[in-house]
């Protein structure tokens, strides 16, 4: 089922994600096309959430591959559920070696893992490999294979195909440079931080109690200090933590008391050095270009 691009906003935003026009074209060019996305940007601009907004689009689940260094295919793939095959083995001791093996190596003990179980669903359901950059560059070459053959290969089974074709998001935070390969298989977006009317709408689509007046000051807030000299930007998901914080203690207005702001940035600061280069003078001084 594929969507124009107004319908995709409209429906992630009922998943309570606000997408802007460039990246609903991109997820209905994916749909249209059948490729993955491939969603690049910094860490916490909201990537990973454009996965679970897609499975709500379709109602559907998401399957997701944490990425790392060391991600090898049996971790992504399949593996043998070795403990019940020795079992198995002890409780067929003196049976024929071929007859035994043969039951062993059989679907019964088969451990699917992210990769394997998305191309097993009757359903097609959102595969989410995230932070595919953290993965070795082997696991890439891989995962090339998968994404243009989608079929998978188990000596002990055979030859695997997709049952469907799953909806594939991949999510990058730049920390290696990706190969030319996978770009070319995939479209491609890049995530920026919200400017400041979508980063309002967001606050708004997660905590309706929040009023129009207070995310607007919060979302003037938060952008400002994105522009401050930081180890660590505020993302997203730190915008909506300050927000609720800042309901829970009956803030209405940033103004109303000013001390209150810079006591909860806690919220959006992660380092120490940040902290420290956020002084109350700081604080003050941004408080004060907030309408």
């Amino acid at each position: 089922m594929t969507f124009t691009p107004a319908e995709i906003t409209s429906r992630l935003a009922v998943g309570g994600y606000i997408a802007d026009d460039e990246l609903a074209t991109a997820i209905a060019i994916m749909q249209l096309l059948k490729r993955p996305l491939l969603l690049e940007g910094e860490a916490g601009v909201g990537k990973t959430e454009v996965a679970r907004a897609l499975a709500a689009v379709h109602e559907t689940d998401v399957i997701r591959l944490q990425c790392y260094e060391g991600l090898d295919q049996s971790s992504a793939l399949y593996e043998w559920n070795y403990q019940r095959q020795l079992l198995a083995i002890e409780a067929h001791r003196g049976r024929e070696p071929d007859s035994v093996e043969e039951q062993v190596f059989s679907e019964k003990y088969l451990l699917e893992r992210p990769l394997l179980a998305a191309i097993r669903r009757k359903r097609a359901p959102v595969l989410l490999i995230d932070e595919v950059d953290r993965a070795d560059e082997e696991f890439e070459a891989f995962l090339l294979e998968l994404l243009a053959d989608w079929q998978v290969s188990i000596p002990e089974l055979g030859t695997i195909t997709a049952t469907t074709i799953p909806h594939v998001v991949l999510t990058s935070n730049g920390t290696r440079e990706l190969s030319d390969a996978l770009r070319r298989r995939c479209l491609y977006h890049y995530v920026d931080y919200p400017d400041l009317d979508r980063e309002a709408a967001i606050i708004v689509s997660h905590l309706p109690q929040v009023s129009s007046a207070l995310s607007s000051q919060i979302a003037q807030m938060v952008q400002k200090i994105r522009k401050e000299d930081l180890r660590k930007v505020p993302g997203v998901a730190e915008t909506l933590d300050w927000a609720a914080a800042l309901v829970g203690l009956g803030v209405s207005d940033l103004h109303e008391p000013p001390e209150v702001v810079h006591d909860t940035l806690m919220c959006l600061l992660k380092t120490r050095e940040d902290s420290a280069r956020m002084t109350r003078e700081v604080t003050n001084r941004l408080l004060g270009k907030v309408a």
